[in-house]
């Protein structure tokens, strides 16, 4: 048995092949980011799974990719953690970044970008990703991300930037108290999920111009650092993975016109086409 995932932070993907390269089943979990969460919440959030916890003996490969997983530590942490657990299974841990190539451009030279929960970006030239810098996460980077909407959000509303008939409807829509929002960012474990929540927000109001502003405004700092410092050539193929470019592809599609640039194709969840890849790939 072949267990093939997309970790994100909100969500993880799993998908279990047999032999036969044929799908036995999949599953969600909640998301296994080894950079925010505790190595317990992350064994807790697999062995609770009672499908991935049944086949946990028969599983002889497990490729996951993460989000968190692009520095040693925490990719030895969720390692380790796999190992564990699927104790008869060679351990293949990967960023969430390297899914994002093998789902979108496959073996083909490409900008390839993350619009969810968390954000980035790389070109990948065919056999290897080439990275501007290494993602410092969500206080930090994280341009565009589900969880730098979700900030911005909460700012408006305390700082009183954001229109009267949206703040009451955000006011009804979420716990704002002070206290209830700083013990969520700062005593529990995903603060970048918790802020990314805010932004399902975006998705009820899309329509309203203060929506549209915010939104148009972090795709062009997106762009601004995460795809126009590559210098390639305009006809580069670029893909986006992930909620936030999915829901407003839109916006993001005028953004990219802006710079004379054209999106190749839009992604909303790459696990099938991550599943695919591995089965073409797979001896």
């Amino acid at each position: 048995m072949i267990l093939i995932a997309d970790g994100g932070s909100t969500k993880a993907d799993w998908i279990a092949i047999n032999d036969n390269k044929e799908e036995v089943f999949r599953v969600r979990t909640l998301g296994l980011n080894p950079a925010v969460v505790p190595q317990e919440e992350l064994r807790n959030r697999i062995i609770n799974m009672f499908q991935l916890i049944n086949i946990k003996e028969s599983v002889r490969e497990i490729y996951f990719y993460g989000a968190g997983c692009g520095t040693k530590k925490p990719t030895e942490i969720l390692k380790n953690t796999l190992k564990d657990i699927f104790f008869n299974a060679e351990i293949n841990v990967s960023e969430d970044m390297l899914a994002a190539v093998y789902a979108s451009a496959g073996k083909n030279p490409s900008i390839v970008c993350i619009l969810g929960t968390g954000s980035n970006s790389c070109y990948f030239n065919g056999l290897t990703m080439e990275m501007l810098v290494p993602s410092l996460g969500y206080i930090l980077m994280d341009e565009a991300s589900g969880n730098y909407f979700g900030k911005k959000l909460i700012r408006d509303f305390y700082y009183g930037k954001m229109p009267k008939t949206i703040a009451k409807k955000f006011k009804q829509s979420f716990n704002l108290d002070a206290d209830v929002i700083k013990h969520n960012l700062y005593k529990e474990t995903n603060p970048n999920m918790y802020l990314a929540s805010f932004a399902k927000f975006m998705f009820d109001y899309k329509d309203e111009k203060y929506i549209k502003k915010l939104i148009k405004k972090g795709f062009v700092e997106f762009f601004k650092y995460r795809i126009l410092p590559y210098n390639k050539e305009k006809d580069t193929p670029i893909y986006f993975i992930g909620s936030i470019a999915f829901y407003f592809k839109d916006i993001l599609e005028k953004v990219a016109h802006k710079y004379n640039l054209e999106i190749t194709d839009i992604i909303q969840r790459p696990i099938d086409n991550l599943v695919n890849y591995h089965k073409k790939n797979i001896n």
